[in-house]
């Protein structure tokens, strides 16, 4: 999960997404430093923390990933301002490397691949169209719950009636620089360890 904190754009404000919505239909309330953004029916969109930096020691600006100290220390600022939600946020990579364990043809398209892919803590069902996935490959898993770098959001899905829990990634979608124009999945290197974080960056 990432935060943002961008004071020379924004001021000094700490901005947590937690869900979209549609920003005519907002509601904000003030707790201190704390707004607090809502919908229509009170679901929590997401928090802006006011005066950041007196309260939080951020080294880095733009987008800043979660760690666990980091949010402990918003959880404080939630308890002295009396805000009751809970911020049990999932913080575990997102971005992984994955073994493709199986790869059976879609029983209702061509094109589509159902993949078994280990991410180290379980298997996870991928439907893929990639032309060149195959069992036996290390590839880059985005677990439900990432942010692609367009903006997609992965969530839990059907295509054409079969659960996909994630998307197996090609360099492009993943944002690195010179990815080939052919369609495909990023195949990594045979050593790589399964479940590890991929860095966006590498």
């Amino acid at each position: 999960m990432d935060v943002f904190y961008n004071p020379k754009g924004v001021g000094d404000v700490l901005l947590i997404p937690i869900e979209e919505g549609d920003r005519y239909e907002r509601s904000y309330t003030t707790h201190g430093d704390i707004v607090r953004i809502t919908n229509e029916n009170d679901k929590v969109l997401g928090y802006n923390i006011f005066q950041a930096s007196s309260h939080f020691d951020l080294n880095q600006t733009g987008k800043i990933q979660l760690t666990e100290d980091l949010l402990e220390e918003i959880k404080k600022q939630f308890i002295q301002n009396n805000i009751n939600d809970s911020l049990d946020f999932d913080l575990s990579p997102k971005f992984v490397v994955g073994h493709v364990v199986s790869k059976e043809a879609h029983e209702n398209a061509d094109k589509l691949s159902v993949c078994q892919v280990d991410v180290g803590n379980e298997i996870l069902q991928i439907v893929c169209g990639a032309p060149n996935v195959d069992v036996e490959q290390k590839v880059v898993v985005a677990k439900v719950g990432a942010t692609m770098p367009s903006g997609l959001k992965i969530k839990p899905t059907e295509l054409r009636g079969v659960p996909s829990n994630g998307m197996i990634c090609s360099q492009k979608e993943l944002g690195m620089p010179n990815a080939p124009k052919e369609k495909g999945i990023y195949v990594l290197d045979d050593n790589v360890e399964v479940g590890k974080e991929f860095s966006l960056t590498t």
